[in-house]
């Protein structure tokens, strides 16, 4: 049985981001009735970024996952042994959420060598990065995953990269302080792209899962 591992780093339940990762994991569900797709909701887990400890370095015992022991722990050990990873996150302030921030520290910090400053992860497999934002393609102030999408690449193999731009913010505008957004515009440009970015996310949740059952 092969497993994707699908990591939500948004704090709603049923919004733009886990929308994306639930039709990417239908996607892969799609292909094979032996590939297992696991979501993992960050938001919903008490665990700390890198502690500077040290342990995952220790001469002779090095670990290229992380070994500070928290609820994050057992999801960690699982992407080391998965076959895919899918992360996904809204934009705030231009990054990821600080949620996923915080689990990619804790990732990707063992897989760093500072003897050499390679990056090894336990395995390579393929990625898919999702973004939400309510920026638009020609405007918006996204890092994305920023550095440690090079870090990914690096590691586990060069990423494909989704991202679902002027997404709406909540569904009833006027029950909010949101004045400088035109509802109207949000919902015709929702109208004519959202459909279009869940049946992308399906076909990258496919590519995925077709890619593993032919290793």
């Amino acid at each position: 049985m092969k497993k994707v591992i699908v990591i939500d780093g948004g704090p709603r339940k049923t919004f733009n981001t886990a929308s994306m990762l639930q039709k990417i994991a239908e996607g892969a569900s799609s292909v094979s009735n032996e590939i297992e797709v696991k979501t993992v909701r960050l938001y919903d887990l008490d665990y700390k970024g890198c502690m500077s400890c040290m342990a995952c370095k220790v001469k002779g015992k090095a670990s290229n996952v992380c070994k500070f022991r928290d609820a994050l722990t057992p999801v960690l050990e699982e992407i080391a042994q998965a076959d895919g990873l899918v992360l996904g996150s809204p934009i705030y302030f231009g990054d990821v959420t600080g949620r996923m921030r915080t689990f990619l520290e804790r990732l990707a910090f063992p897989w760093l060598s500072y003897n050499d400053y390679s990056l090894t992860a336990p395995k390579r497999m393929p990625v898919v990065l999702v973004e939400t934002m309510n920026g638009l393609p020609d405007r918006n102030n996204s890092n994305g995953y920023g550095s440690m999408e090079h870090c990914i690449a690096a590691a586990l193999g060069q990423p494909e990269r989704l991202v679902a731009y002027n997404t709406y913010q909540v569904n009833n505008y006027d029950h909010y302080e949101l004045g400088g957004f035109s509802e109207e515009a949000k919902r015709q440009y929702r109208d004519e792209h959202w459909q279009e970015d869940l049946q992308k996310a399906f076909e990258a949740g496919k590519r995925m899962a077709e890619m593993i059952t032919k290793e």
